[in-house]
């Protein structure tokens, strides 16, 4: 549940995706884009949280992912960006699977708050220390959930779920590395032949 820093930080990742082709280490990595100033704000704490986030998420993505971040579209960057979320945060990634595709799937594509807040109560049921979360950390929580989503383009403006549509470079490189992954995107499935 460490997913509260930020958002998608496009721009910012694909800095540090192209600083680490060039380092090839992470903790190297993490250290060049703090002294390089790629996450641009006033405080020395907050660069260093979320370039630390940054790093946390590429560190998921395999060096064909990497490269595809650096040299990619818009849009490829947000596919892998949510890829990377999803595996780095197994709450978001069964969120993605048990809500988002759920939902989509069942044509039922308005998210609410409410569907946040739902599928965290069922969860605390499994895990104890998710039930000790302050009100202000969930709301926080969900806040940076429903922006991650919308930036991923897996939500729109209005919060509603959307149709993915990866492109031929995602839709391989997922289906390569782990065709189950594509549960992540609502939809999909579909467009990759449904396999599983």
């Amino acid at each position: 549940m460490s997913f509260g820093t930020g958002g998608l930080y496009i721009n910012e990742s694909a800095a540090v995706a192209e600083l680490h082709d060039d380092v090839g280490d992470w903790d190297a990595t993490l250290g060049a884009a703090l002294q390089r100033g790629v996450f641009p704000v006033r405080k020395a704490s907050s660069a260093r949280r979320s370039v630390r986030e940054i790093v946390n998420r590429l560190r998921c993505l395999t060096p064909a992912e990497l490269t595809l971040l650096i040299e990619g579209e818009r849009n490829e960057q947000c596919a892998l960006l949510w890829l990377a979320i999803c595996r780095a945060y197994r709450f978001i990634r069964e969120f993605a699977i048990e809500v988002l595709s759920d939902r989509f799937l069942t044509l039922r594509t308005e998210l609410t708050y409410d569907d946040f807040d739902t599928f965290l109560s069922a969860k605390e049921e499994w895990s104890p220390k998710l039930a000790t979360l302050s009100a202000s950390t969930r709301a926080k929580l969900r806040t940076v959930l429903f922006r991650l989503m919308r930036e991923s383009e897996i939500l729109s403006q209005d919060d509603r779920i959307r149709a993915a549509m990866l492109s031929p470079r995602v839709l391989a490189i997922i289906q390569a590395e782990n065709p189950n992954e594509l549960r992540y995107f609502p939809g999909a499935e579909r467009q990759g032949g449904g396999k599983r």
